[in-house]
């Protein structure tokens, strides 16, 4: 598992790296790699910039998953709206995306959100 907080949108490809290099270790696709850095992407840049805070990341892998959870630095945060944004919305084109290729596997839990990507096995 691996764990880091990001403050500023620029360093996010920097602190994804140790992840991206887990994944790979364990045998991850390079498709898995793309969607695991994409929708990461998508989560942190909402906290940081949608709440102003800094994002809390932790990831890893369970079986035939990819495991992702981020969160803000307070606990009431990292909320999703109630139904997530389909292809006609006219705002949350990124978590569209994060529901598209998690297949719906998105989850708002005490502040955070934990999504699960289904490994190209």
């Amino acid at each position: 598992m691996i764990t880091f907080k990001v403050d500023d949108i620029k360093n996010i490809n920097d602190c994804l790296k140790p992840f991206l290099d887990f994944l790979r270790s364990f045998g991850a696709t390079d498709d898995d790699i793309f969607n695991s850095r994409l929708v990461s992407c998508e989560l942190i840049t909402n906290v940081i910039r949608h709440l102003g805070e800094t994002a809390s990341f932790e990831g890893g892998m369970n079986g035939e998953n990819i495991i992702i959870t981020v969160s803000s630095e307070s606990t009431s945060g990292a909320k999703l709206p109630a139904n997530l944004p389909d292809v006609f919305a006219e705002s949350g084109r990124g978590l569209y995306i994060v529901k598209t290729i998690c297949c719906g596997n998105v989850v708002s839990d005490g502040g955070a959100v934990r999504v699960c990507i289904k490994r190209h096995i």
